[in-house]
């Protein structure tokens, strides 16, 4: 019996789906597709960059329609398999799979010891983004592009002057050009909200992770912009995960906002769809709702505003003054105070109203 592994639907150690769904074996399946080409990224985390690094994957299928891709990452579930052919965790049955394999393109995009240790072990005709240096640093394999994204993590003045960004920063480190792709991200729809879509939903994520503190925004504002949004015939339901469970349920209360918990990644994604715009600080739900394509308003201040593109839908806002405390935990003036309910209200007007 003849088996072809080098086609795309081949297994292994299981049945392939035209075997499955048409009794198909090796010999003469006109399922057949040869693979091309073996692409392997290395994008770890953290989970906002693994969903926002996800458009990449649109421009490779279409240069290699053929290609058998493998993606390691510490966050599996948030990929789609419709796109990637091997999905694989962070453990080390996957770091041993990878090791034995010679690709035709790595590509890592992640600066840590681990992702830049596997680019010097594992074998593969062609590299792409960051490798290991002889004091075990992070350094650019080659390109103008890894470089420019090296030098702008290394020193803040460099990275405050950076006019571009994140998506298109991964494009350019691949030789490419950034078109637009979309991000790329699965929805489970099988649950049930009590959400009255007879009006506009709006997501207010209040959280901004347990470190950044120097992004919170406080939480008497968060009352007011969700009682004028309720005033102005909207629907608003709190977002946020098991940190900001007991803030949302007191924000619920005081302002009349929904409120339905927190959950894992799946629901989460599932409820922010539920959503038409989506208010957020640079946080996990902010990449979630861009991946669902929602309007989304963003608040920021410790980042440089470049480094979001958002499609046309929707806008940063930050306080003024402008806050210097650049990618810093804490702010020592409280600089989110100066963003007011009213100008936050302001700029969600002309998305919800469009």
């Amino acid at each position: 019996m003849k088996i072809k592994n080098d086609c795309l639907f081949f297994n292994g150690d299981h049945p392939c789906n035209p075997h499955k769904e048409s009794g198909y074996h090796c010999d003469g399946c006109p399922a057949y597709i040869q693979i091309e080409k073996k692409i392997l990224i290395i994008k770890l985390g953290a989970l906002g960059d693994v969903i926002r690094t996800t458009p990449i994957l649109r421009k490779l299928k279409k240069e290699y329609p053929n290609a058998h891709i493998t993606w390691l990452t510490y966050f599996p579930d948030v990929l789609s398999s419709e796109w990637i052919n091997r999905i694989l965790p962070v453990n080390i049955e996957s770091l041993e799979l990878i090791k034995q394999i010679e690709f035709d393109w790595l590509i890592n995009l992640d600066k840590d010891a681990l992702a830049i240790s596997l680019t010097q072990q594992i074998k593969s005709k062609r590299k792409t983004g960051f490798t290991i240096d002889a004091f075990g640093h992070a350094k650019p394999i080659s390109s103008d592009a890894e470089n420019h994204k090296w030098i702008t993590g290394l020193f803040d003045d460099e990275s405050k002057e950076n006019k571009k960004h994140y998506v298109q920063e991964m494009f350019e480190i691949l030789g490419y050009d950034f078109k637009d792709e979309e991000y790329i991200l699965d929805i489970n729809k099988n649950y049930n909200w009590e959400i009255d879509h007879k009006k506009n939903i709006v997501g207010l994520n209040t959280g901004c992770g347990g470190r950044w503190s120097s992004r919170l925004w406080p939480d008497e504002y968060w009352v007011e912009l969700a009682k004028n949004l309720i005033l102005n015939g909207n629907e608003v339901i709190f977002l946020g995960g098991e940190q900001e469970h007991d803030k949302n349920l007191m924000l619920s209360e005081k302002s009349g906002g929904k409120y339905f918990g927190y959950f894992k990644l799946n629901k989460f994604i599932s409820l922010v769809n539920e959503c038409d715009l989506v208010v957020t600080a640079v946080t996990m739900a902010m990449h979630i709702a861009m991946g669902l394509r929602k309007k989304t308003i963003i608040f920021n201040n410790i980042f440089n505003r470049n480094e979001f593109y958002l499609y046309g839908r929707g806008e940063v806002i930050e306080p003024e003054p402008k806050c210097d405390c650049y990618y810093s935990p804490t702010c020592t003036h409280q600089s989110m105070k100066n963003l007011k309910p009213e100008k936050v209200l302001k700029t969600m007007s002309k998305y919800l109203n469009d």
